[in-house]
């Protein structure tokens, strides 16, 4: 065990609230020490000491700690069955939904829910939370704008009334982002609201460790109402879903009992 790293990973969860503990360790020290060697730090305990002493080294600690991958129809397959099967059958049961997009990271996925959603229902403002550790990336949701290649997925129907190019990319429609309410939150130490209809929280689990699945599967699975979905990523599939309650309704879907 690498004691340096070890008494960081303490000192960074009383300076933050955020546990790297619960993250898979190669993975968060690799991406960890190339940021300290960066600044020219030969060990986290150098580092730690001008961490808590210079916001800009917190910031761009905080942003390169939080796993920043999304794009619009990630597993277009997946969405269609949302869209498809999925949402039908909860829609018929309860309106209006009540749906989170854990996670979010710069707003791909949500605006992506919004999008799926306003074609099948009438939506109120705010109607989806959209949550994320990192705040400069919920600055960057919330603003709506996209290169093109991270629209290429989305249905040229779509692109074409919910998107407008302008000089800075691809900007969402107003109307869109009204649907959305974005928020800070840990995932890992956070309460959850509770009776949500849909909660999807993709490609993030992976990073974690298994106590930290465990834990984070129950909290979903609590945080859903009878017959709700969770709805996980392509490399996510839960094994033992009957243990948190659940049960595989299709592949990478998972229903509340």
């Amino acid at each position: 065990m690498d004691k340096d790293y070890q008494e960081f990973i303490s000192h960074i969860h009383k300076l933050t609230g955020i546990n790297l503990g619960l993250y898979k360790e190669t993975q968060m020290k690799r991406r960890l020490t190339t940021l300290r060697n960066k600044h020219g730090f030969t060990n986290f305990h150098l580092y730690f000491q001008h961490l808590k002493t210079t916001p800009t080294l917190l910031t761009e600690f905080l942003e390169r700690m939080t796993i920043n991958v999304s794009e619009f129809y990630r597993n277009q397959g997946r969405w269609h069955v949302l869209e498809t099967k999925i949402l039908p059958q909860l829609i018929e049961k309860n309106r209006p939904l009540k749906v989170w997009s854990a996670a979010c990271s710069s707003g791909e996925e949500a605006y992506t829910l919004a999008m799926i959603l306003s074609d099948l229902m009438p939506l109120q403002p705010q109607a989806i939370l959209a949550t994320d550790l990192d705040e400069q990336i919920l600055v960057r949701a919330k603003t709506g704008i996209y290169l093109e290649r991270a629209i290429k997925e989305v249905p040229i129907e779509k692109q074409k009334r919910y998107f407008k190019q302008t000089e800075w990319g691809y900007q969402v429609d107003p109307k869109l982002q009204a649907y959305i309410r974005f928020e800070k939150q840990n995932l890992l130490s956070d309460r959850f609201d509770k009776q949500y209809d849909l909660i999807v929280c993709r490609n993030v689990m992976i990073y974690f460790t298994e106590e930290a699945k465990h834990t984070l599967y129950q909290k979903f699975a609590e945080a859903l109402r009878p017959g709700g979905i969770l709805f996980v990523g392509s490399t996510e599939q839960i094994f033992q879903a009957k243990q948190y309650g659940l049960e595989a309704d299709e592949t990478f879907f998972y229903r509340k009992l």
